[in-house]
């Protein structure tokens, strides 16, 4: 009888993309004995250098034969903890990366969270990233910050990290279109924060119902308890375009993205862009910021220049007079394709 190996998955901070991978490699990746070890996604600044001591008496006895552990995980700081641990080999998932993530106004700019994960690459075997986008964007800022250092700066660290590259992104579970589809529904189905720039949305829908133009809304995401303000103006502006507002059940939540006619985003900050390929898959048209990792995604015709409100409107305005352009094969980014590189990846003769 053949021994499946024995994993362990470290996940530092199950919250949002992570909490659906985590689980989809569990229930799908059958090939291999999981032991998961998760801690809760909040407290960011304490979960990304805490988490060895979180886990100091909480790992099995037995070392893994392969340890696979997202980028909020603390590596190197792990194995000096767990002698056991030193030759075991890793891969360092990249959801996101710290050098390309943007900070608000209300948060302290800290070099910790970069060199945690410098560190962690370091100390892993595989750096497997989301998207090209990722993946570059992590490299530019390594170069970036052993730029900044004073002195002692070791040589040909870029090189050693780009031969460890891989290329795997979180499957995305395509969804159906609706029989009855509404080329005027536009959909938001994003998280009302900072880095998602809902400001630049509702200006853009607000100057696009002064003009005249019909459509509807669907306000979907998750927000916080005191509502944002482009979330209120939305409200105060336009409530009679607005069909959906809130989370909802997931029934709910596929009927509508089924429905809709066009996905906007304004993200300042996205590494693969889960929610926009979902809409995607399900038949509505991107409108999306040209920039981050939309560019390997969706052709120039999908992108209009980031931040800006006016250019938004102006194809907004284009599609609903004229009509959408064809919908996007995202077939690369959804799970039948996707889970395919997974079970290569992680149990293919490389690992």
């Amino acid at each position: 009888m053949t021994t499946r190996p024995r994993y362990w998955l470290l996940s530092a901070y199950r919250a949002d993309s992570h909490a659906v991978w985590a689980d989809w490699l569990v229930a799908n990746v059958a090939g291999v004995e999981w032991h998961v070890r998760e801690l809760p996604g909040r407290h960011f600044r304490w979960r990304i250098r805490g988490n060895p001591l979180s886990w100091l008496d909480g790992l099995p006895a037995a070392p893994p034969d392969r340890i696979l552990a997202t980028s909020m995980v603390d590596v190197a700081t792990l194995k000096g903890l767990h002698p056991g641990l030193a030759r075991v080999p890793v891969d360092y998932y990249f959801h996101e990366n710290q050098f390309a993530y943007p900070v608000s106004s209300r948060q302290v700019r800290s070099v910790e969270p970069q060199i945690v994960q410098l560190y962690g690459a370091l100390a892993s075997e595989r750096l497997i990233f989301n998207s090209a986008f990722n993946r570059d964007s992590f490299l530019e800022g390594v170069d970036g910050l052993l730029g900044r250092m004073p002195d002692a700066v070791p040589a040909g660290v870029r090189e050693r990290l780009v031969s460890r590259c891989r290329l795997c992104p979180v499957p995305v579970e395509p969804m159906p279109s609706a029989d009855s589809k509404d080329p005027g529904l536009i959909l938001w189905n994003h998280r009302w924060e900072y880095d998602k720039a809902p400001e630049v949305f509702a200006e853009a829908v607000v100057a696009l119902a002064a003009a005249g133009y019909d459509f509807r809304l669907a306000l979907l995401g998750r927000r916080p308890r005191t509502p944002p303000a482009a979330l209120e103006r939305l409200r105060e502006a336009l409530p009679g375009h607005i069909v959906a507002d809130g989370r909802v059940d997931d029934a709910a939540y596929r009927d509508i993205v089924g429905r809709a006619g066009i996905v906007v985003s304004t993200a300042i900050h996205e590494f693969q862009g889960l929610a926009v390929l979902e809409a995607c898959s399900a038949g509505a048209v991107p409108l999306v910021p040209d920039a981050l990792c939309y560019p390997e995604q969706y052709p120039a015709t999908y992108r209009y220049p980031p931040g800006d409100a006016a250019a938004l409107t102006r194809r907004l305005a284009e599609w609903l007079d004229r009509g959408r352009p064809p919908a996007v094969d995202v077939v690369s980014w959804l799970t039948p394709r996707v889970a395919e590189r997974w079970h290569s990846l992680l149990l293919g003769s490389s690992a």
